[in-house]
This record gives C-alpha cells, sequence and structure tokens, in this order.
C-alpha cells in the first residue's frame, strides 16, 4: 500500500512517499481503506518533536489520526461493524496518512449516508477533544461561564457549538475575521486576541478549555503568560482543562483551580453521540479546504495549519478508482 511517512522530526516538508505493507488486524480490528483524513493538531505536535517527550514513536512513522472510509476485513470478535460499512475513527497513534488502517472497534462508528467522507475525517479527534475536555474533564454544566480559546480552529468550533447547546455562557477567542463565523456557531461573546487582552475581556469564567502552546515558559514553574491568564479568570475551585500541555497537571494549584491534561480516549460511544448530534443537525463540521494524498499535498496541508488562516478543519482526500 501506498503512505505518506515521516522518517525524522521535522518542518512541513519532512514528508516522503512509501510502499509499505498493509497492517494486519487483530480479532478485534477493522481494516479499514481510507478515503480521507485531516491536517490534525496531534499530528502536527507530533510530527514536529514537541510531544516526544509524551509520544515516543518509530520512524518511519504513519501520522494520521483521523479517518473516514470503508471498512475492507474485520477481526473475528468484531460485532458493531461489517465489511462495505462507510464509517469514521480515532487512530490515537497515526497510521492514518496511508491506504489503509487497522483500527479498534471501540474507535470508530458507522457515519450516515448524508454525511461525507471529507467531513466524518474532520469529526473524531476534533470532536471528541471537545466532547471530552467540556464534559468528562470540565463537567460543564448548563449556565457556567466558559472561555473557549481558538473559537475558530478545528477543535474550537466544535467545542463552541456542544457549549452552546449545553447551556453554557459561551465565550471564544478569535481574529477579528472569524468574528461573524464564530458567533454563528453560538459563541455570546468573541474576543479578538490579537488586540486586546482576553483576562481583561472576559471577566470570571468556570472553565476554560485552552489549546494556545506557549512558546516561552517560567523556568522554574513550567507555566506561561496564556496559563497565567487563563488562571487569572477562572473564579475559585474552576477548571483549566488544556489540550497542549500534558504538564499542567503537576504546576502549584491556585485558589483550588483544577488544572487537567484532557487525555482524549477514543469512545465509540462517545462517537455515537457526535454523530447523534450531527444528524440531529446540532453539530455541523466545517471544512475549510482539501488537499491530495501525496507528500506535497500532506506537506502543504501542514503548511497551511501553522498559518492559523482558516476555520475549522484542513482535509486530505485520497484519488480512488
Amino acid at each position: 500500500m501506498n503512505a505518506v511517512v515521516i522518517q525524522n522530526y521535522g518542518n512541513p516538508g519532512v514528508f516522503t512517499e512509501l510502499a509499505l505493507t498493509p497492517p494486519a488486524i487483530t480479532d478485534t480490528q477493522v481494516l479499514i481503506e481510507m478515503y480521507a483524513t485531516t491536517a490534525s493538531s496531534a499530528d502536527q505536535l507530533v510530527r514536529s518533536g514537541a510531544f516526544k517527550q509524551v509520544m515516543q514513536v518509530r520512524f518511519p512513522h504513519v501520522l494520521g489520526v483521523e479517518v473516514a472510509g470503508v471498512v475492507r476485513e474485520t477481526g473475528r470478535n468484531v460485532s458493531q461493524l461489517k465489511v462495505g460499512d462507510r464509517v469514521m475513527g480515532l487512530s490515537r497513534f497515526g497510521g492514518g496518512y496511508a491506504d489503509f488502517v487497522a483500527l479498534e472497534e471501540n474507535s470508530a462508528v458507522v457515519i450516515p449516508p448524508e454525511l461525507s467522507f471529507q467531513e466524518a475525517a474532520a469529526l473524531p479527534a476534533s470532536a471528541l477533544s471537545a466532547w471530552q475536555s467540556l464534559f468528562q474533564y470540565g463537567k460543564l454544566e448548563s449556565g457556567q461561564r466558559i472561555l473557549i480559546h481558538a473559537g475558530a480552529g478545528g477543535v474550537g468550533h466544535l467545542a463552541v457549538q456542544m457549549a452552546k447547546q449545553h447551556g453554557a455562557y459561551v465565550i471564544a477567542t478569535a481574529r477579528a475575521y472569524n468574528h461573524e463565523f464564530v458567533r454563528h456557531l453560538g459563541a455570546d461573546e468573541v474576543i479578538d486576541y490579537t488586540t486586546a487582552d482576553f483576562a481583561e475581556a472576559a471577566g470570571t469564567v468556570d472553565i476554560v478549555l485552552d489549546m494556545v502552546r506557549d512558546a516561552a515558559v517560567d523556568a522554574n514553574t513550567g507555566i506561561g503568560v496564556t496559563e497565567q491568564k487563563n488562571t487569572r479568570i477562572l473564579r475559585d475551585n474552576g477548571r483549566l482543562v488544556s489540550l497542549v500541555d500534558p504538564s499542567i497537571a503537576t504546576h502549584p494549584k491556585i485558589r483550588g483551580i483544577e488544572a487537567q491534561f484532557a487525555y482524549i480516549e477514543p469512545s465509540r460511544s462517545d462517537l455515537a453521540s457526535i454523530i447523534r448530534q450531527v444528524r440531529e443537525d446540532k453539530l455541523k463540521v466545517h471544512v475549510d479546504e482539501i488537499f491530495p494524498f501525496t507528500a506535497q499535498g500532506i506537506s502543504e496541508a501542514h503548511d497551511h495549519y501553522k498559518t492559523r488562516k482558516y476555520r475549522g478543519k484542513l482535509v486530505i482526500v485520497r484519488q480512488r478508482g
């Protein structure tokens, strides 16, 4: 099979194409023919080496944590999926940048006919990140005030919709040209983080969902400016949920604030809940741009991701036929 791999950590130009043996599945796995995948935040962090202390990889490594496609083979203990099913799934350790990917049955769910493969690929990691961050880690309740950073991004644009559907008062950060988009998603307030200090504009909140990786942190505490500001606006005993900083839980506790790194787990039941929201027209995924499944196409997708000048998701589509 054809795969696009990285042979070492590096910039978006590090991708190369390689012929690999299709993965063998276990009794609890399915083999999916990949039709679409994405350039996700997780892929960026692994490719660049930023997560190498958290997740070691062996080279050549196939990135791609979000997958949509068709089931071509099932393990003998698989009961919920069958050959020919249109599915989406989360491959937490990568594998999506290849013609075929093996997934645990619990990591995949059937998608409805009205959902395209491009839209489906844009959901698994981002929607699970939003869902589990808000409800498992953040324990979001109706009426609470929540600040969602990067409200126009892949996770953020879904988190804004989910939080609003749940009855929260939603404040989001976004560049000025994305304000109308984020308000349309349901945000009650949008702060232009490039011209305003969000800590001054947001007021007190119950929860912060953080997707901003501080470039510089204090040498002694490991705390960056964004985390300091997040803590400042949280009420006593509030919750700070980070999707980018695994060390946050080890930082000194302030005013009873619970700081957690959201470690996203594949969950068939959570994926089914997300699909239900899509079918009920309560959740819409936004695909901003589509790139071809080639080394150059994936490099361009990762380059574009770094600019932050997009809304929702960047999808990679494999030519079929």
